[in-house]
């Protein structure tokens, strides 16, 4: 009667989650074509943070240099004090390209105290911006290729829509074995956490941004103390969001397939280390809640498979039914997810066993928090 229990609140949760948690699942939340005309065009400047990333800069800054887009825009790159040729390799490309007039490369400051560091280089650029008077600026990571309509969509989207901040989450790269496992789950999670259609809602107060690509108008973002204002944000992106959206103003995410990120998560490690830097953070650093997280996950995502394979042994033929049942909606769940990404529907019977790995990677999170290794990344490690 227990299991019974057990996997009957699973299922009840589930139909709820699909029910009633702002059709998150759904993935539905996607910029439309349009022919993105529009009688004045902002000017808009892009802020990017590059910290060691020679290597991808020669893909990703031609895709933001070559926007197709009718109205001024500049690229101010700001090298937070990279070990690489950072700098070089960007003057060297835009060069190339003869868009040299439309970058501006900065070299950042020492990291100042109170400040996170990818923050510290966005506060950089947005300075050096800011004198010239720009209407929007379009947070990118250095990461990220862009589609070359990309900019003229997030503008159209902001300015047809009243919004104050448009962001994308950004298709990420799916290619090895450990990426098709766990990455389309990181957005799944994300999604689950931040349902965009609720996100995008001004009647409800979630908040959620994706930092690979935010576009904010500059009058929002002066309005809300500028980025000093989320100085010390692990994760910056939600932190943004919210601090716009509580000031009433309107916010919209979605999802791309065009606009992509370039970043490798070739290996299980890569993946732990990243999910690890800011998963105890997410939980505000509470024991509690992550016991309450421990606990959550397990019944939501492990109590259906072990139930199944636990009534076919005793031959329990009501707890194998309610077990089947629940695993088929977790699955079925996943789905649009995985299409968003070009994968098998197989893959969504794994849902069970990737979420065993990432509570495994919030637990680890929380013990790196107590060792003083917390938030560690790109040679830095923040408390």
């Amino acid at each position: 009667m227990a299991l019974i229990f057990l996997v009957g609140l699973s299922l009840v949760i589930w139909l709820f989650l699909l029910l009633f948690w702002g059709g998150f699942w759904l993935s539905n939340q996607c910029l439309k074509d349009s022919d993105y005309k529009l009688k004045k065009y902002p000017t808009v400047w892009a802020i990017v943070p590059a910290r060691d990333e020679a290597e991808v800069l020669p893909v990703s800054l031609p895709s933001l240099l070559n926007q197709n887009y009718e109205g001024k825009f500049y690229v101010v790159l700001v090298d937070d004090n990279s070990c690489d040729r950072t700098s070089e390799i960007a003057q060297q490309t835009a060069e190339k390209l003869n868009k040299a007039d439309k970058l501006k490369v900065i070299n950042g400051k020492t990291l100042a105290n109170g400040w996170k560091g990818k923050l510290w280089a966005m506060e950089q650029g947005t300075s050096y911006a800011q004198q010239l008077d720009p209407d929007y600026l379009l947070f990118t990571d250095a990461d990220i290729k862009h589609d070359l309509n990309n900019l003229s969509q997030l503008i159209f989207k902001a300015e047809t829509e009243n919004l104050d901040l448009v962001s994308l989450m950004v298709l990420l790269r799916c290619e090895s074995f450990w990426e098709k496992l766990l990455i389309p789950a990181f957005v799944f999670f994300f999604q689950k956490l931040y349902p965009f259609a609720w996100v995008n809602n001004p009647h409800k107060s979630i908040a959620a941004a994706a930092g690979g690509c935010i576009l904010i108008s500059n009058q929002a973002l002066l309005d809300i103390g500028g980025i000093a204002a989320i100085k010390d944000a692990l994760i910056d992106d939600c932190a943004l969001a919210t601090a716009v959206k509580s000031q009433g103003k309107n916010i919209w995410l979605g999802l791309s397939k065009t606009t992509i990120s370039l970043r490798q998560y070739d290996n299980l490690k890569v993946i732990w280390d990243t999910i690890a830097r800011t998963a105890f953070d997410q939980l505000h650093y509470s024991f509690l809640l992550l016991v309450g997280t421990v606990i959550g996950m397990s019944i939501i995502y492990l109590a259906a498979p072990i139930c199944l394979v636990i009534g076919i042994i005793t031959t329990n033929w009501l707890l194998t039914g309610m077990a089947l049942l629940t695993w088929l909606l977790m699955a079925c769940a996943y789905i649009p997810t995985l299409r968003l990404y070009n994968l098998s529907v197989l893959w969504a019977f794994s849902i069970s066993a990737i979420a065993f790995l990432y509570t495994l990677m919030t637990i680890d999170s929380a013990i790196k928090y107590y060792q003083g290794k917390g938030g560690s990344w790109k040679g830095r490690t923040y408390q």
